[in-house]
């Protein structure tokens, strides 16, 4: 490998203090120099009236360095609002950027763009402040203060979580991590469905395998039942000696628990950790439903019609007023969810989002509009999405995997057969609302056609680089940085990439499309590969240390950095070999 220890003698170390050469500019950090100096140009041109608070600066690598390291239409965008050309806006700009630290030269191009060259002692900064930040690089304050719930996974306690349930809690518990990135307090919650005629059914399910019965038709059916009935007996023989009634609700208690323990557990595999388990339960029994009604009587929007207690949804946009109670004296299952919500408020939430299986895209509109009928503001206190289904092929052929479920495909079996890592990340690297094929062949084939197998391998090869220079007895770390060393085209793009990784963190969290980590890491892991391809990071033969292997080694440090924060962000492990 490039810099591997057995081909070179050991180096001498440089012992100089690190010293600063330029102050780091990432992208973000441009984008304000830009906005800085748009201010005193648009004053120059006697309009420093406008309103700039819309105005989103675009800042973008260009496709050849020939154009510089970024390029900005802003000048373009405003060119109508100023009533100006968009070159003579440019210029304006240009005369005040170019005071900015770190940048080394402008240039206006076309009708109106300005290309941005920095100096590259600025660019290799970025270097430093990686590696000096650590794990915190890319994490910003964007949310800070903002309290969020994130529920991901609402399932009946009646059996393994399926495929689909497996697509939220990767998805779910990376949105909830790039929040956190973002600042905002999180809490991720999992809502068990531990109520109604579903739970009774499962009850008898289990009783009556444990009889050696056959299974109501509208019962549970599967492995797992069996298996369930058989560790019930077994810890309590006399269950089954109980009257029927007693003995149903006794079977259904127990099968409860193990089953939701089984959960837990598979869960706790897959690293998606919930900081709440919200019983439907104890949302009645505790008197929230209630309150919840008692909340919406006193905003207005609840009415009684034939008997029964409606909420008006349609004065929010739902296609039909709902029912909370019926003419029977009986809760609905609306009711539960118009409960649950106002809880969330009552608990400090700013924003409780949900996310959803494909066949719910009905309840999008009338949750939105119980947050309104609560008094809230259905656009910044709750958020609805819809994930798509996940089909499993190995061959072009679907497959099932389960052994214990029945017709399904539960986490348990996909974990199994493709390991933690890969599912996570495949599940990860696509946007949620778009239906889902998972090839078992290719997540689980150690080449670079494996997406994740590229981007943990970009991270090992690091690591191997590192240790190299560890064995040669190069400290790095207190050597003496020359961020202006990297100047190399290879160096500069993968500089590049360094800086852009906290707004891609910010834009993830923003959008709640955690696949832009995946889809970062992956371009993050092809320049540091072309990188390494040219740029010899360590010295050869009876070379000397000289201040490049330095820089190279911050730089590599760095990049491994990145990808580490990144694939900590989807929940994906970062080895150290492979």
């Amino acid at each position: 490998m490039n810099g591997g220890a057995d081909r070179y003698l050991p180096a001498l170390s440089i012992t100089t203090p690190p010293r600063r050469y330029a102050r780091a500019v990432t992208i973000e950090e441009l984008r304000t120099a830009i906005g800085r100096s748009l201010a005193l140009a648009l004053a120059d041109l006697d309009a420093s009236d406008l309103d700039l608070s819309d105005l989103e600066i675009v800042v973008e690598r260009p496709k050849t360095r020939d154009h510089g390291d970024y390029a900005t239409n802003v000048a373009m965008v405003l060119a109508k609002r100023v009533g100006r050309p968009p070159r003579d806006i440019a210029g304006a700009l240009v005369t005040h950027l170019g005071n900015e630290s770190g940048v080394a030269s402008l240039d206006i191009a076309g009708p109106g763009f300005v290309n941005i060259t920095l100096e590259a002692a600025a660019q290799g900064e970025v270097a430093r402040r990686v590696v000096e930040a650590g794990d915190a690089y890319g994490r910003g304050d964007a949310l800070a203060g903002q309290r969020v719930n994130v529920e991901f996974i609402s399932a009946n306690p009646t059996g393994p979580l399926h495929l689909g349930h497996t697509r939220w809690a990767a998805v779910g518990d990376a949105i909830a991590r790039v929040f956190a990135a973002a600042g905002a307090e999180v809490a991720r919650e999992f809502y068990i469905n531990d109520r109604g005629v579903q739970m009774d059914k499962f009850g008898a399910s289990v009783m009556a395998a444990a009889h050696g019965e056959p299974v109501p038709e509208d019962g549970y059916h599967g492995g797992y039942i069996t298996d369930l009935a058989a560790a019930i007996v077994a810890e309590d023989p006399d269950i089954l000696d109980q009257p029927e009634d007693d003995q149903l609700a006794a079977f259904r208690e127990a099968a409860y628990a193990k089953q939701l323990r089984q959960q837990q557990q598979v869960l706790d595999l897959f690293r998606t950790h919930f900081d709440v388990w919200y019983s439907e339960r104890e949302l009645h029994s505790s008197g929230a439903v209630e309150r919840g009604l008692d909340r919406l009587r006193e905003q207005g929007h609840v009415f009684e019609q034939d008997g029964a207690v409606w909420l008006r949804t349609t004065d929010f946009g739902d296609d039909k007023d709902r029912v909370l109670i019926k003419a029977d004296g009986e809760y609905t299952y609306f009711a539960s969810d118009t409960a649950y919500y106002v809880d969330k408020r009552a608990r400090g939430f700013d924003l409780n989002i949900y996310l959803l299986g494909a066949d719910h895209h009905g309840y999008v509109n009338r949750l939105r509009a119980v947050a309104a009928c609560a008094g809230d503001d259905m656009d910044a206190n709750i958020e609805v999405l819809i994930g798509q289904l996940v089909k499993i092929t190995r061959g072009g052929e679907e497959v099932k995997l389960s052994k214990r479920a029945g017709n399904i495909v539960t986490l348990e079996d996909l974990v199994e057969e493709v390991g933690v890592d890969a599912a996570r990340y495949t599940l990860t690297r696509y946007p949620a609302d778009s239906p889902l094929t998972l090839d078992l062949e290719t997540i689980t084939k150690q080449t670079n056609d494996n997406p994740v197998f590229y981007v943990q391998y970009a991270h090992a090869r690091i690591s191997s680089v590192l240790r190299n220079a560890a064995e040669l007895g190069i400290d790095w770390r207190a050597m003496d940085f020359d961020p202006g060393m990297l100047s190399h085209e290879r160096e500069i793009e993968l500089l590049g990439r360094l800086a852009e990784y906290p707004r891609i963190v910010a834009s993830a969290a923003e959008l709640r499309e955690p696949h832009r980590i995946a889809r970062y890491l992956e371009d993050m892991a092809t320049d540091y590969h072309r990188f390494y391809d040219v740029c010899w990071v360590l010295p050869r033969g009876d070379e000397e240390l000289a201040p490049l292997h330095v820089a190279r080694l911050w730089l590599c440090a760095a990049a491994r950095q990145v990808l580490a924060n990144g694939l900590d962000l989807l929940g994906v492990s970062a080895p150290e070999r492979m």
